[in-house]
């Protein structure tokens, strides 16, 4: 049913931060002046009029300031408190809008106020139902967490939208502004909402909190019981210790003991116990200490100071060489001069000055075969040092070299500290193979990374991204191989010595086939030395013929070839053991050869046989080369006038071609050549070979030999190479690979060579059994040039075009 508003007059009791909702009833410590007033005015005014129990209005005060609605109370005694304080227990009945003050008896402040309508329509709609469910729900569920049964039922009993809204007064974790919010909101319906919504999240909250302090305690229990079961196990390990005879303390993993006890530099050392403290603070689940384990693991395996004793034996040391390799002089003067100044650098007391050692940075350059790689292990051998290859070809990430910072999963040391690792010294001999091989992409550049290694101005205080101490490379040798000069970084070539090999004279061939590679090969094939000789002119014919190359790789595989075939023919029964091979044994076992001298051809199917084609020498990676320039003129009626050039041709060639035809042009006449046709008609310049490219200066004397070979009609004596740049006065000026050139003159059966004039101090270089068999022209002009090289005219110019 619907209530009347009635005007009361009432005085007041403040509540400091406190909150008296309908329906509850709470006792009052009358200590306080203006609560003791109020009550002390309604008793005195309930007892002038006789109505019953003493009225007050109980008005939260919030920072000193009064709410607009308050709350009517009746005092339902007045005694002592459990604490022995005088007090009153006052019981909530509605709420009051509090109006204008006014007078009254006493001390207390009176005012005047209106009851507030709470009607409920009846019956409740069923939204209402659901929400007094839903809270009767709620708090039931929060009481029992709070094992609070006693109250669950009264809870249950309560049937008023409004006063079950007022029960949440009781509510510990509502906050004043909340209550105050409850009390000033008239409509029960709205006002049960906010205790839903107020417990609700209360309840969300607890849940959460519940949750977390689950987790912890779990994670508690699970660290409680890890500790249990370590401290079990190092028990257990201890015991096993002692049945094992070991004193306690041996275990591995004392990395405290084992790093005071390694005979680490200083630095190394105190950089090695910051890490040691750091994994002694860090727990066992952190992956920082699996980073520190395997940092000091790498550490301790270091040899920081193992180095062994250098043979100073120098005689001996060039005897093993020699015994080793054939040839290679310059190689072997490098290494004998080495020792000889380290041994009296030892002498003298002068190892280590400025705290760098003796070390060296050697860059083997040539084509492939010629024995680079295994020169290395000669060097270390014959110096008495461990040997490390370190292989760089096609390496592309600077990590490789530098090594990863230690934060990266899979870490590891560069290449360099991997092998000092591997030779277990610090002063090996470290060959870093095919170092012109090295790329670079966005990972870095490993070339530019090989600087400091190299560089024995800064390689004493070498520092990896993976150790970050200072690793002193000094005494290190290192040989660095490479088939191409021009492929190493002009920076990184800068910091090494150049050691030119540039391959083998047949001499030099026979003598390795027969002291190196053949017993090499008959071992492999199953085949004693006592079974299967082969004659020195077998020797020969397989270097000169059936080879040509630089190197002695294709040479091996050719002897390979020749015993599997007498070692299968042996085991068919189609020969007998033993054998000599000789030189005209070899077509039919392994075929014919390969590789005639244009010398040994027949004169009419030599490429020179007809005008306009010359013989000229080039450097490839491989080595030195013969290399034929053809040359035609194109018909005068086609109109195909200028020059063409093909054979994949760099810029340089491009322009010795141009320029050997310029000279043509302006001395056509005082050569006798009918320049005429040079002007009226297009010249074609081929180089053979089209798929291979080709670049440099050096071919320009040949192109203008071919050119007035086609104007003049007389072919370019077979038996002539040359090599030289020219220039538009026609003067012959120096090239380089001068003995590369002249060795493959020689293995092509050539024996004539003509070289520029500024040149001639490089026949110093060149072996003087090749030297025996070739003779070489130095000139300064393209004149003596064409005088020597063309032969007479056997046909008129005119023809031959």
């Amino acid at each position: 049913m619907a209530s009347t508003s009635v005007t009361l007059t009432l005085p007041v009791l403040p509540l400091d931060d406190e909150v008296v909702l309908p329906g509850m009833v709470v006792p009052l410590d009358l200590s306080d002046a203006e609560v003791r007033a109020a009550v002390e005015a309604t008793q005195a005014a309930a007892g002038k009029s006789g109505n019953g129990k003493p009225r007050v209005l109980l008005v939260p005060r919030i920072d000193g300031t009064y709410a607009g609605t308050g709350v009517l109370g009746t005092v339902e005694q007045v005694g002592r408190l459990s604490g022995g304080d005088p007090g009153a227990l006052i019981r909530g009945l509605g709420r009051v809008r509090i109006g204008a003050g006014t007078t009254g008896p006493g001390a207390a402040l009176w005012v005047e106020g209106e009851t507030v309508d709470e009607a409920v329509p009846d019956p409740l709609p069923g939204a209402v139902t659901e929400l007094v469910k839903e809270y009767k729900a709620l708090a039931t569920s929060w009481l029992k967490k709070r094992g609070a049964w006693q109250v669950v039922d009264r809870v249950q009993q309560i049937e008023g939208v409004s006063a079950l809204a007022d029960n949440s007064g009781y509510s510990p974790f509502l906050t004043v502004e909340q209550k105050v919010e409850l009390l000033e909101t008239a409509d029960p319906v709205a006002r049960l909402k906010l205790a839903v919504k107020a417990l609700s999240d209360h309840l969300a909250e607890q849940d959460v909190a519940e949750s977390i302090a689950k987790d912890v305690q779990d994670g508690v229990d699970k660290q409680q019981r890890e500790f249990l079961l370590r401290r079990q196990l190092e028990a257990v390990r201890k015991e096993l210790r002692e049945l094992n005879g070991e004193k306690d303390g041996e275990e591995s993993d004392d990395y405290r003991a084992r790093v005071e006890a390694a005979d680490l530099p200083e630095k190394v050392r105190e950089a090695a116990l910051k890490e040691v403290d750091k994994l002694e603070r860090s727990s066992d689940q952190s992956p920082e200490g699996s980073w520190i384990r395997t940092w000091l693991d790498t550490v301790l395996e270091l040899p920081w100071n193992e180095r062994t004793e250098d043979a100073y034996d120098i005689r001996g040391a060039r005897a093993v060489l020699d015994a080793e390799h054939a040839g290679l002089s310059d190689v072997k003067d490098r290494i004998t001069e080495y020792l000889a100044v380290r041994k009296r650098r030892g002498e003298r007391g002068m190892g280590v000055i400025g705290g760098r050692r003796g070390g060296a940075v050697l860059a083997l350059v040539g084509p492939p075969g010629v024995g680079k790689t295994s020169l290395g292990e000669s060097v270390a051998h014959a110096m008495g040092r461990k040997f490390v290859r370190v292989a760089l070809g096609g390496v592309r990430d600077e990590a490789e070299i530098r090594g990863h910072r230690r934060t990266y999963v899979g870490a590891l040391p560069g290449r360099i500290v991997r092998a000092i690792k591997e030779a277990g010294s610090m002063n090996p001999v470290v060959l870093l193979d095919e170092i012109d091989k090295v790329g670079s992409d966005f990972r870095g550049d490993p070339a530019a990374a090989l600087l400091e290694v190299l560089d024995p101005a800064q390689n004493h205080t070498f520092r990896d991204h993976y150790l970050e101490v200072e690793l002193d490379l000094s005494d290190v040798v290192f040989l660095a191989t490479a088939n191409v000069l021009e492929a190493i970084p002009e920076a990184l070539a800068d910091r090494m010595e150049l050691v030119r090999l540039d391959g083998y004279t047949e001499d030099e061939k026979v003598v390795i086939a027969r002291d190196h590679l053949l017993p090499r090969q008959l071992e492999r094939a199953g085949l004693g030395s006592d079974e299967v000789v082969l004659a020195e002119d077998a020797l020969r014919k397989l270097a000169g013929e059936y080879t040509r190359e630089a190197g002695v790789r294709t040479l091996e595989r050719s002897l390979a070839r020749l015993l599997r075939k007498v070692a299968s023919q042996h085991e068919l029964g189609e020969r007998e053991l033993p054998l000599t091979i000789g030189a005209d044994d070899l077509r039919a076992l392994i075929g014919r050869p390969h590789h005639v001298p244009e010398s040994a051809q027949d004169p009419a199917e030599r490429r020179t046989a007809v005008p306009g084609v010359a013989t000229g020498l080039a450097v490839t990676g491989a080595g030195g080369d013969v290399l034929f320039v053809e040359a035609s003129l194109a018909d005068p009626e086609t109109g195909a006038a200028g020059l063409t050039l093909t054979g994949q041709l760099g810029d340089v060639m491009k322009e010795s071609a141009q320029i050997a035809l310029s000279f043509l042009r302006s001395h056509g006449a005082e050569l006798e050549l009918p320049v005429a046709d040079l002007k009226d008609r297009g010249v074609h310049i081929h180089f053979p070979a089209g798929a291979v490219p080709k670049d440099g200066p050096s071919a320009g004397i040949t192109m203008t030999t071919a050119l007035a070979s086609l104007l003049s009609g007389r072919q370019v004596r077979t038996d002539v190479a040359m090599t030289g740049e020219v220039s538009l006065t026609g003067r012959v000026l120096p090239i380089g690979g001068v003995k590369q050139k002249l060795l493959a003159a020689h293995r092509a059966g050539l024996t004539t060579v003509i070289i520029p004039k500024r040149n001639e101090a490089d026949l110093d270089d060149v072996p003087a059994e090749v030297l025996e068999t070739l003779e070489v022209h130095p000139v300064t002009d393209v004149r003596q040039v064409l005088e020597l090289a063309l032969a007479r005219a056997q046909a008129p110019a005119v023809a031959a075009a």
